[in-house]
């Protein structure tokens, strides 16, 4: 069974916490898009990583991997928290960025081949929680860079 996603996951979770702790407050504050700032791309890796670590409990405990979180309906999600991520103060989303990374990150590492496998069959993203991260933080940098 493919477990390369966890040499990927710490990588990206190291960068994060790189980037993280060079953040001052200015830069959360910083501008990634029209209405995304660096402190609400770290928030919504947060929430993503939250949501990801629930269904991996759920599925651990029941057994089966079911229910899969809607593809469809995430840049609806994304705006309906958009709102909530905006108002974190930076302390705040430093410590949850970290520790929803670590959080999800453990449990990923340790579940159990079945559920690894399930999962890797229908959405392998899921569980490479580093394409997100990356993605993100990518963005975050070039917005820095600014």
């Amino acid at each position: 069974m493919d477990r390369s996603y966890v040499t990927e996951n710490q990588a990206e979770r190291a960068r994060l916490q790189a980037v993280v702790a060079r953040l001052t407050d200015a830069d959360m504050a910083r501008a990634m898009s029209a209405q995304w700032t660096v402190g609400v791309g770290l928030m919504h890796l947060a929430f993503w990583d939250r949501l990801s670590l629930a269904k991996f409990e759920e599925w651990e405990r029941i057994g089966t991997v079911q229910n899969l979180p809607a593809q469809g309906i995430a840049d609806g999600i994304n705006q309906a928290m958009l709102p909530w991520w905006q108002t974190v103060a930076p302390a705040q989303v430093r410590h949850e960025v970290i520790a929803a990374a670590e959080a999800v990150d453990r449990k990923a590492e340790t579940l159990p081949a079945p559920i690894v496998e399930a999962i890797l069959a229908v959405r392998p993203r899921m569980l490479t929680r580093a394409l997100h991260r990356r993605q993100h933080l990518d963005q975050i940098e070039r917005a820095l860079a600014k």
